[in-house]
């Protein structure tokens, strides 16, 4: 079987999404999107009612916000997530916008052709928490190879 590579990450505005002091994310969120929707590896990305998943509240904190994407590999997502200089640029202000939270990846092999649901990102997400990294639920840190596959590289965290 062929797996492919989910991940959710959340973020916490640190004022209402609707706040002007947002608005610089919330107008870069077309093109960013745009950008990892035409990168090698890109499979699919959950959206909500618009273009991106802003109007989905899937925590009880109307704050966070998610995103959650499929991927061919490893490599292939954090080549857009550490390396393209749209999304860098971006992640590298997010300080102006978002609390820190502890537990804002995770990363997990799902069949290919699978979409996850956001309850189990959230799951994952929780197992995460609970667990640290396994092969069900990792970061880019301390990855895991997909079912039946040999080791793999970690993917530095380029933005911190």
């Amino acid at each position: 079987m062929n797996y492919q590579l989910a991940q959710l990450n959340i973020a916490r505005f640190r004022l209402p999404q609707e706040h002007p002091s947002n608005a610089d994310f919330v107008d870069n969120l077309d093109r960013v999107n745009e950008i990892a929707e035409t990168q090698p590896g890109f499979v699919w990305r959950f959206t909500g009612e618009g273009n991106d998943a802003l109007d989905v509240q899937a925590f009880d904190d109307p704050n966070i916000a998610v995103n959650m994407s499929v991927w061919d590999d490893m490599e292939t997502l954090g080549a857009f997530v550490y390396r393209n200089e749209a999304h860098r640029d971006i992640m590298r202000r997010r300080r102006e916008w978002f609390d820190k939270i502890d537990f804002y990846l995770v990363l997990w092999w799902v069949p290919q052709g699978h979409r996850p649901t956001v309850e189990e990102a959230k799951a994952r997400l929780a197992q995460l928490e609970v667990s640290g990294p396994s092969p069900d639920a990792f970061t880019f840190r301390k990855p895991f190879p997909p079912p039946g596959d040999d080791a793999i590289e970690p993917v530095l965290d380029e933005c911190a």
